[in-house]
């Protein structure tokens, strides 16, 4: 019979979600102001997307139930928060990614990174960080990382399979030509005990050498497969945050800056988060790299690179490197469909990029945007590409059916569209959508009920502090609380709060925004902390220390780079050390 230990941990979800509300119920009761209202949801909801006693998508549904009985908004206005321009951009760039994975272009553009960078340890693993990091910054994480996985575990295989079959014949010619040696000592006169005592000391010494470098070969395998495992998912990671549409907190953070600071001048758009981020993303994909290779490739780092191999690791590395060929082989030509993706990828990324570059007017700019009002946002041109998608064939030629088949006249069948709506409603993760709605729905609950009002005014002692500081300490904070909750949580819940901390102490808001948006992505030292993390747990090669192990320096190192980052080339593309009037919304800050 089961314990009534067992009993309460198998129903655990069901308890949460009566016991949080019921807790947190006297705040309410005993301050019957809007403000206290809207602090118990937030708290309610904030406990329910850390334990996930419900789906985070129905949490976020939370605020369209509470907020009109509450008196906060009315559910229309509620209601509108849950479909914005955020959410078009996410959905918009989302049917992109979901185009390019349908037809493989990911797998073609990896394979072509990998052929060109080569098998040395070395260069293997920054050949598949910088394939990942790339797909990561337009697919979501978590696709990039099932499909890279396997394409290196088949490397990793041939590798391995290469080095045992080159020792083998090594050593048994080895032992081949010593037995021959002790067969000529055998025949001379007085010596057959003595060397027969020798010969079996040798055999047993010769058969621990095997065993030894057998057991350090499987060993230099486990290490190198380690690291390449993590430097995928910590790649996927990574490579999300160089691009606005790259993971669901970049878009969190557009979203919420333009609600609580809707006369911003569109600060956050594809162009000036990309010049922010991607240097960022880039030089702590390259502290990744070198971390990784001193944790699991040592200091050798001439042979890391393969600059002393020798025929047989050259062979071993061919035979590696035939592999890639191969799967590259399979993939055959480039078909029209994939060109077309290809096409109309590229003219949307141009499109995201001139349409207000900032150092010069954008077409949209010119064309379409007239009294300072931005009609065309990064969302239209996302949308336009997406529709395109289901116009454009994918292919040039008509198929005809025979009539043996038909049992009738010759039909005839157009292509189908590069996208069809069927591959969409698969792949399409919608619970996201109403993750960043509700997100919205908070920061907007939030000025309302003049609880972000309220927070200002508690956290102005904070203006004591050094600003660096600040941020640093923010950054920590989010880094570790990424760790036990989703990144879209994080930023959620800590975006609005430090929105109302900046503006309190007369600071910049983006200064703080920034690096917790960044920060909530650093997600690497736990299985469960982000989906890429658990894909590569899966394969059964990682335990949680050597996940903890990496994770904590990667951890240090990352928001170390991203302070750097805000205090120096984002400062001045955003302004950092001056107080913006767009921000200054209640009239206390000069």
């Amino acid at each position: 019979m089961p314990s009534f230990l067992q009993i309460i941990l198998a129903c655990k979800k069901y308890l949460l979600v009566v016991l949080i509300p019921l807790l947190f119920l006297p705040l309410p009761l005993a301050i019957p102001t809007k403000e206290a209202q809207c602090g118990y949801v937030i708290i309610v909801m904030a406990l329910f997307w850390c334990t996930e006693a419900i789906p985070l998508a129905v949490t976020a549904l939370l605020p369209v139930l509470f907020f009109p009985l509450m008196n906060i908004m009315d559910s229309t206005t509620v209601c509108q928060e849950y479909l914005k321009d955020s959410n078009m951009l996410f959905i918009g760039g989302l049917l992109m990614a979901i185009a390019i994975e349908n037809w493989q272009l990911h797998k073609r553009v990896a394979l072509q990174v990998l052929l060109i960078t080569g098998v040395r340890p070395a260069l293997l693993l920054m050949g598949f960080m910088c394939v990942t990091a790339f797909l990561s910054m337009w697919i979501s994480n978590t696709a990039t990382t099932a499909m890279m996985v396997p394409i290196a575990q088949a490397v990793l295989e041939q590798l391995h399979k290469s080095e045992v079959g080159s020792n083998s014949p090594s050593q048994t010619s080895e032992n081949i030509n010593k037995a021959f040696e002790l067969q000529e000592e055998s025949t001379k006169p007085g010596s057959s005990k003595e060397t027969e005592g020798k010969g079996n000391s040798y055999a047993l010494a010769v058969e621990e050498d095997r065993k030894r470098n057998e057991s350090l070969l499987e060993e230099k395998h486990k290490k190198f497969s380690k690291g390449m495992s993590l430097c995928i998912c910590y790649s996927a990671s990574i490579g999300g945050i160089a691009t606005l549409t790259g993971t669901t907190p970049n878009l969190i953070l557009q979203g919420q800056v333009n609600e609580l600071f809707p006369k911003n001048g569109n600060i956050i758009n594809f162009a000036s988060w990309f010049s922010f981020a991607f240097p960022t993303m880039i030089l702590l994909l390259a502290l990744t790299w070198i971390w990784l290779q001193i944790l699991y490739l040592g200091f050798n780092f001439r042979e890391n690179f393969g600059c002393a191999a020798n025929a047989s690791a050259k062979a071993k590395e061919q035979q590696a490197y035939d592999i890639i060929k191969e799967e590259r082989k399979k993939l055959g030509s480039m078909k029209f469909a994939e060109i077309a993706v290809l096409v109309l990828f590229v003219l949307l990324v141009v499109l995201w990029f001139t349409r207000d570059p900032g150092f010069i007017p954008g077409w949209a700019t010119v064309l379409f945007n007239k009294n300072n009002t931005s009609y065309v946002t990064d969302a239209t041109v996302a949308i336009f590409i997406s529709i395109l998608l289901f116009i454009i064939p994918s292919d040039m030629s008509i198929s005809f059916r025979d009539e043996d088949i038909t049992g009738g006249k010759p039909k005839i069948q157009a292509p189908p569209a590069l996208l069809n709506w069927k591959v969409v409603h698969q792949k399409m993760p919608w619970n996201i959508v109403f993750l960043l709605g509700g997100g919205f729905a908070l920061a907007k609950g939030s000025e309302e009920s003049r609880l972000s009002l309220w927070l200002g005014s508690k956290l102005s002692p904070l203006q004591q502090i050094p600003h660096p500081a600040i941020a640093l300490l923010l950054s920590l904070f989010a880094a570790t609380f990424t760790e036990c909750a989703s990144n879209v949580a994080t930023t959620t819940l800590l975006l609005p709060i430090l929105a109302s901390l900046a503006e309190a102490i007369c600071l910049n808001p983006l200064y703080v925004m920034l690096p917790c948006t960044l920060s909530a992505s650093l997600a690497f030292m736990l299985p469960v902390a982000t989906p890429p993390n658990a894909i590569v747990f899966s394969y059964g090669q990682l335990k949680v220390i050597d996940m903890a192990k990496s994770g904590f320096g990667l951890n240090i190192l990352g928001v170390l780079m991203i302070n750097l980052a805000i205090n120096t080339w984002a400062s001045s593309l955003f302004q950092l050390q001056t107080f913006p009037s767009w921000a200054n919304r209640t009239g206390t800050c000069p």
